[in-house]
């Protein structure tokens, strides 16, 4: 069941029990781990504590695979879901961070099967040479060779589009028969039902054995954009980064609660927040 329609609160209204009762977290990366494309030392530590106190951590996120796999390995997290739902990777053996990655084998899955991920990567480069030749500036975004089951346009990562572009980049997808969802940065362009959501319910009934639907009082998500507005509306625990309010006015379903800070250091807000309920 969707949500009710929030209103934004600064994260100190979230309240102590509420903080108490989570297990797990989901969040976004670009813009909501990172800042300016890369991740922060405030932001790597509070992954780190919070797998240290026992939390599930599972990013979500628009980017492609081939960019995805590394952090799976790097960074203190259960999984890594990428492509917005369609691909996923976890380490077969989990150790503590920093030693995570050694020696282990990354498990990668799809949603899709091989057949399937042929057929539509075919059509999807079709769509995607109609926006190039369509859309005045539009530029494939810059890690598109790592990408296997979706298409991204950039329009605020190297390149710029205008409101007016971006609505136009998205009708094409949508005439083309596409999903299409707008991230900070990029414009993602699938054909199938997954989204983030579907996406995190495969991966905690893969990783864990267990429905998110049943427990997702017992999650937050924490994301930045319009393309987290979806899970924003499913999660009763939703949470923004600051700079979530760029796109407040387009946001039907905005996070229950918003950081003080911006990006990697307003993740890092939220994880004081979550630990602090449990050590106090």
């Amino acid at each position: 069941m969707a949500c009710e329609n929030f209103t934004m609160q600064e994260l100190k209204h979230w309240s102590l029990k509420d903080r108490r009762g989570i297990t797990g977290v989901l969040t976004d990366i670009d813009d909501t781990l990172t800042t300016d494309g890369a991740i922060t030392a405030d932001a790597l530590a509070a992954l780190a504590a919070l797998q240290r106190a026992g939390l599930t951590v599972i990013a979500v996120t628009g980017r492609p695979a081939g960019w995805s796999e590394p952090f799976a390995r790097a960074w203190p997290l259960d999984a890594v879901v990428a492509e917005n739902g369609a691909v996923a990777f976890s380490l077969q053996k989990k150790a503590p961070w920093p030693n995570s990655a050694d020696h282990h084998p990354l498990a990668k899955r799809y949603q899709q099967d091989a057949a399937t991920r042929c057929a539509n990567y075919a059509r999807m480069q079709q769509v995607a040479q109609r926006i190039l030749r369509e859309v005045a500036g539009a530029v494939l975004a810059e890690d598109s060779a790592g990408r296997e089951t979706d298409i991204a346009i950039d329009h605020h990562e190297f390149a710029h589009l205008s409101a007016a572009r971006i609505a136009q980049t998205v009708q094409i997808m949508q005439s083309e028969g596409m999903n299409a969802t707008v991230s900070s940065i990029h414009i993602n362009g699938w054909y199938g039902t997954h989204n983030k959501l579907t996406g995190a319910r495969w991966i905690v009934s893969e990783l864990l054995g267990r429905e998110l639907d049943a427990e997702r009082d017992r999650w937050v998500y924490v994301g930045d954009s319009t393309n987290d507005q979806l899970m924003f509306e499913a999660f009763p625990h939703s949470v923004g980064v600051a700079n979530v309010r760029r796109f407040e006015a387009q946001l039907a379903h905005p996070p229950r609660y918003i950081t003080e800070s911006e990006r990697g250091a307003g993740f890092a807000e939220m994880a004081a927040a979550l630990l602090a309920a449990r050590t106090g």
